[in-house]
């Protein structure tokens, strides 16, 4: 089945994640994505969360490439249940960064935002059926290799 939402991340397991320190020179962009994963650390179990990056969430309201469309970008973390084999919630800082509907009633912007979770949710939770999950968390394995396949790289992650 064709999927009615698009929806892209990159995912870094936190259990992988040493810690995070900021380059001076870092743009304002690296400074806030550091600063959530900073947070994201302290605030959450480790060994069953991930953090969210690079992300997409796209909405095509009239089946149009280009008409009646909204694209959400979104960061944060999702939270495993102990087997690791579902997404059990997702803390994401959502943002809507493009739209052809001619602008989002407040009140459908909150609604949309709580879809969005929902969404990730389960998308994560086909990430984690097709395998992917378990071939990223061996692909990155140490945290030499986190660093260099995440995007990361500056952080001392």
């Amino acid at each position: 089945m064709e999927p009615n939402v698009d929806i892209a991340f990159d995912c870094l397991p936190l259990r992988l994640v040493g810690r995070v320190d900021v380059p001076l020179d870092a743009s304002p962009t690296l400074r806030t994505r550091s600063e959530r994963l900073r947070a994201a650390l302290v605030q959450f179990e480790i060994e069953r969360a991930y953090y969210l990056y690079n992300t997409r969430c796209t909405f095509r309201l009239a089946n149009s490439e280009i008409d009646n469309m909204l694209r959400f970008s979104f960061e944060g973390v999702v939270l495993t249940d102990r087997s690791d084999c579902k997404a059990n919630q997702a803390e994401l800082s959502i943002e809507l960064v493009a739209e052809t509907c001619g602008g989002v009633p407040a009140t459908v912007y909150e609604w949309l935002q709580g879809t969005i979770r929902r969404a990730v949710l389960i998308e994560f939770d086909r990430f984690i059926a097709a395998g992917q999950l378990a071939n990223r968390v061996a692909e990155l394995g140490t945290v030499e290799n986190a660093t260099s396949l995440s995007g990361f790289g500056g952080l001392g992650v």
